[in-house]
């Protein structure tokens, strides 16, 4: 058994890279919707690891699959395929468009294999010249340097060195400087149905339908990144299912674990043929561990209790952000869908959104960013109302404390 060995939030600094900023406190054990840090101080979590923790935290089921496989099987590398991984890929295409699934570790990865992909494919049926890849401004694609460059955030981009070519962006919802783009070198486009780290943008009505006509139009492939979007965040299991679009390949990532890192990338036949034997790979992609986890959580996730649920839930929210905005006037709006939400801050309010976050931690609330001027929240799908109604309580007082 090895030694305990005692560490704090200033070691972070002694024997990390310091590419990362956490907050002050180090949280040890997780229950449903809360967290208890090193010194028991307990908080309401609506930030859900990032959108990650789509069944909370300890949730018995997700426990139940991970002990259950790791009694069985860990690791055989992908010169053998496992049970776990053929029965979650099996559920994925009988609850989505797709007829093929890859499986990664994270959004990045699932995203460089889509944009990999598609660049093969146009490759394969078109020639080398149709290599485009359309992304939109302000969307985020991972941090691979292919997925930071498709990404249309230049601060995650700049630095790293020439950047690929091939890649070019327009405005979200920007229908007539997509078309401008648009040409016979595209072969690609790729869309998040909704911006999440952007600012929690959701697609226009009419946007995506618009987009998938273009793509037929330039024989170019539709990529719906559904990393934050996707596994019920919405109220479906994937975003695109509100607006009657199918892509041609879907990546999903975050909370298709709850926790466990795993991603997929989900396609039709016509375009998972041109990845043949040997053009892309992964060590630990579809892991035992992993896919059972994930079968777990879609198991529990795409059912009519929990994605109804999510609905509900989203308007508890929304109707109490929107009071506490009437007592202080810190938002303006709230915008996202299902527990996807982004509460915008009020002009006065701009560029304030992290010390808002500090002041809700020392409350007891954990909530995230989306840039500097939106608060965002993605909790988990099966959170107590009396956990939401807490929640409230608690950022109202945050707020009180801000505005004086």
């Amino acid at each position: 058994m090895s030694e305990s060995m005692q560490v704090g939030r200033a070691d972070f600094d002694r024997v990390m890279v310091p590419n990362y900023a956490p907050v002050d406190m180090i949280p040890v054990r997780g229950q449903g919707s809360r967290l208890w840090d090193q010194q028991g101080r307990e908080y309401i979590d609506l930030a859900g690891g990032i959108a990650v923790n789509a069944l909370g935290h300890a949730h018995p089921g997700l426990i139940e699959a991970l002990t259950e496989q790791a009694g069985k099987l860990w690791h055989v590398s992908n010169i053998m395929t496992n049970e776990p991984a053929l029965r979650l890929a099996s559920k994925l295409i009988d609850a989505t468009f797709a007829n093929k699934v890859f499986f990664a570790n994270s959004g990045a990865e699932a995203n460089e294999a889509a944009f990999k992909l598609a660049r093969r494919w146009a490759h394969e049926v078109a020639g080398p010249d149709k290599n485009e890849i359309i992304a939109c401004t302000n969307s985020f694609h991972g941090r691979t340097l292919f997925t930071v460059s498709v990404g249309g955030q230049p601060k995650y981009s700049q630095g790293f060195g020439p950047a690929l070519e091939g890649i070019s962006h327009v405005p979200y919802n920007d229908l007539a400087a997509l078309e401008a783009q648009m040409s016979a070198r595209t072969c690609a486009v790729v869309v998040e149905p909704i911006q999440g780290e952007g600012g929690v943008i959701p697609a226009a009505m009419g946007y995506l339908q618009a987009v998938r006509e273009l793509c037929d139009k330039y024989d170019a492939l539709l990529i719906f990144d559904e990393v934050q979007s996707g596994m019920g965040r919405t109220g479906k299991l994937y975003a695109y299912m509100h607006s009657g679009v199918q892509p041609d390949i879907l990546t999903s990532a975050k909370s298709l674990g709850g926790g466990f890192p795993i991603a997929a990338m989900l396609t039709t036949n016509k375009v998972a043929s041109h990845f043949g034997v040997g053009t892309h790979g992964s060590t630990y992609g579809g892991n035992p561990l992993g896919c059972a986890v994930a079968e777990r959580v879609l198991d529990i996730v795409n059912t009519p209790e929990v994605l109804e649920g999510v609905e509900h839930r989203h308007q508890l929210l929304v109707e109490g952000l929107l009071a506490i905005a009437e007592v202080y006037p810190v938002f303006s709006r709230v915008r996202g869908s299902g527990l996807l939400l982004g509460a915008v801050l009020s002009e006065a309010w701009k560029g304030q959104a992290r010390q808002i976050q500090e002041a809700a931690q020392q409350e007891g609330l954990l909530v995230l960013q989306a840039g500097p001027d939106v608060i965002r929240l993605a909790p988990s799908l099966i959170i107590p109302e009396a956990d939401i109604q807490e929640a409230l309580e608690r950022l109202s007082k945050a707020l009180a404390r801000l505005v004086g």
